[in-house]
């Protein structure tokens, strides 16, 4: 073999860390097949990629990276280019380099053996390109190194790229002049294009990593260091600020040590003041303190919070310190015991007796509540046949029933179920479990009255939990100031036989009349709460925009489930994304990306907030000033015409600006 053929391998660098190694090993996984007792001959490399050990290059280590690029470079696994068969070109390209490799079909064993190596260094323009065209520079690059076998190659040869667009580009419409001059030096050739997953495309990639370690050290510096970028900025705006006073002089009212900003650049001023790597995209307040060092135009300090407020970066990433949006929206108050329910689950408890889950029900009129214990999460079907048993068949069929957006509650069995028996189904919105509060705040109560009584051993909460359930339904509720039971049923059970002695059976229609009185009363008593604790729970709220269909959001990622590098680094706010439609005034669905497909698409206004835009301008100066000669003194007194405040808010509904 032609020692220049194989020299990008002759030539590989000693990997110098534990990432460099494993690279290596990748690119010698593929051909230990043709090399006799490969396990024992790459054991000292081996032994280094382990994370229990120091990396530390010893002797052994180098005489078996030197063996092993010994036997990629000779044979049984090279073999010489034969025109009549098949070639295969192999081709990866990274940010500093590209790598290829010329394989055939071996006759003898009908296995892909290598016939040559490539690798290149990109240029500093090269890696410039986008991962487009390096991947199809690599082609290029590859086919200009092995042309002699390839344009006289009697059967069309495939190339493996881990890019898959590049399958289309012999047929595309549209090329840049790049990719058309290459198209022409393509035209010489008789191939197809075969995407290959890059988990199966290793060793070119390897091939095109050669240079990674040595890009840093050899690049030329530019022209001026990277700390002087700063100075450039600052020298660059206030030149382009006197080059338009050159065209507008300064009023009278500017301070002597500051230049007057003429419309045209304030909003180059603003975006220098809040958006440059020196300002770091401060407040108001910090914006107006670098404009004051050295501008000035009438209107700075308007301006400047109208900028910062519509700055998209800051709406992103800072989250903001005001009370959440939405006032307390609650639910309507049903007019008889066990018509409006509310479910949810407790997880995450021990085993005991088998049981590891709880399912709380919770009658929103009387605050009654049944805690069925679970062996695990039950299905859509279980869940419908554990209701009949435990609540339907004891209190009859409800009219409307509250849960999360479990996976129980939104399959198209529940809703089935829910609508044969006659009852609507409400769930809540994403990522606001108020919107179930009822089941919330019992199972704060389940977990305090079990804490207490199975705290010693909590794998016997499951006996626990019918003293627990009779705990909660025979004290008052601090909304209604009756108990569940009394509430439901009409009277208090006694805990003492001798408590309630009567001497003659009631009737019934005493009984439902007791009832009766004993609803009106609670009925009442629910009113008056919810007055109270809508008065109370605004206090600590602000009121919501007023949002409308197609208008764009930005949305909360506090309980999104985004992989990201870093959860402190994540922007506090993704999008933006369109409003399809306003179910109510604190809750609106929005058109979610695929990524967030998962997520369900309705979330309260607590979560989003409005997309501020800024015009594309600063407002038009003002019009010529009005003067008139002061009557004593015959001074003249300058009057300004101030137009209407500009806003970047959109001025017609949809979200469409005027």
């Amino acid at each position: 073999m032609d020692p220049a053929k194989v020299q990008a391998v002759i030539d590989w660098p000693v990997p110098k860390s534990r990432v460099e190694l494993q690279r290596f090993l990748g690119f010698a996984n593929f051909y230990r097949r043709f090399i006799r007792n490969f396990g024992q001959v790459a054991a000292p490399l081996t032994a280094l990629t382990s994370v229990k050990t120091c990396f530390k290059w010893s002797v052994s280590a180098q005489g078996a990276f030197d063996l092993l690029k010994n036997r990629f470079t000779s044979a049984p696994i090279l073999v010489t280019p034969d025109v009549s068969r098949q070639f295969v070109v192999e081709v990866d390209a990274s940010e500093v380099g590209v790598g290829a490799i010329l394989s055939q079909r071996s006759l003898s064993d009908d296995k892909v053996h290598p016939c040559a190596y490539f690798s290149h260094r990109l240029s500093p323009s090269e890696r410039n390109y986008d991962v487009g065209n390096r991947e199809l520079l690599a082609i290029r690059l590859a086919l200009g190194e092995w042309r002699q076998w390839l344009e006289g190659a009697t059967v069309p040869f495939v190339v493996w790229t881990d890019h898959r667009n590049l399958e289309y580009i012999r047929s595309a419409k549209r090329l840049n002049a790049r990719q058309a001059r290459w198209a022409l030096f393509f035209a010489r050739f008789e191939f197809v294009i075969s995407y290959r997953p890059g988990s199966k495309n290793t060793k070119p990639d390897a091939l095109s990593r050669l240079f990674s370690s040595s890009v840093a050290s050899t690049d030329p510096e530019g022209i001026l260091p990277e700390g002087r970028v700063v100075g450039l900025t600052v020298w660059g705006i206030e030149r382009q600020v006197k080059q338009a006073l050159t065209h507008t002089p300064s009023p009278r009212a500017c301070p002597r040590n500051l230049l007057f900003v003429p419309v045209p650049t304030r909003l180059a001023v603003l975006q220098w003041a809040h958006s440059a790597k020196l300002a770091g995209h401060p407040g108001v307040r910090g914006t107006l303190a670098s404009i004051r060092q050295r501008f000035w135009w009438p209107t700075r300090e308007h301006d400047t919070r109208r900028f910062v407020a519509a700055c998209s970066v800051c709406a992103q990433t800072k989250s903001g310190n005001s009370p959440p949006a939405g006032r307390l929206r609650p639910r309507p108050i049903p007019s008889r015991p066990w018509s409006h329910i509310a479910l949810d689950f407790v997880t995450g408890l021990p085993s005991s007796a088998g049981k590891t889950v709880i399912l709380t029900v919770v009658d929103r009129f009387s605050k009654a509540a049944h805690f069925i214990p679970l062996a695990k999460l039950p299905s859509a079907k279980e869940t419908a046949q554990i209701i009949i048993e435990n609540v339907f068949r004891i209190h009859g069929l409800p009219s409307d029933v509250v849960s999360d957006r479990g996976p129980q509650f939104t399959s198209q069995f529940w809703r089935e179920f829910c609508r044969l028996i006659g009852a609507s189904v409400s769930l809540s919105s994403g990522f606001h479990p108020q919107s179930n509060g009822q089941a919330e705040r019992a199972n704060q109560t389940i977990g305090r009255i079990l804490r207490s009584l199975s705290f010693r051993n909590p794998a016997s909460w499951s006996e626990q939990l019918p003293w627990a359930e009779y705990a909660h339904n025979s004290l008052p509720s601090s909304a209604t100031g009756l108990s569940p039971f009394q509430s439901s049923l009409g009277y208090q059970p006694p805990l003492f036989s001798s408590q309630f002695a009567e001497s003659s059976v009631p009737s019934a229609q005493a009984f439902v009349q007791r009832c009766e009185r004993t609803w009106k009363r609670v009925r009442s008593a629910l009113c008056r709460y919810r007055t109270q604790t809508v008065r109370a729970a605004n206090k600590r709220r602000t009121k919501s925009p007023r949002y409308c269909r197609g208008q764009r959001v930005w949305l909360s990622t506090q309980n999104l489930p985004l992989k990201t590098a870093s959860r402190k680094l994540t922007p506090r706010f993704i999008g933006p994304f369109r409003i399809s439609r306003v179910i109510n005034p604190v809750a609106v669905r929005l058109l979610l990306p695929r990524y967030l497909r998962r997520v369900h698409p309705v979330f309260h206004v607590s979560c989003i907030k409005p997309v501020l835009r800024a015009p594309a301008r600063l407002p038009p100066p003002p019009p010529p000033s009005l003067s008139r000669a002061h009557p004593s003194t015959g001074s003249v007194e300058f009057w300004t015409c101030v137009l209407g405040p500009w806003s970047p808010v959109p001025r017609r509904l949809g979200g469409v600006r005027s």
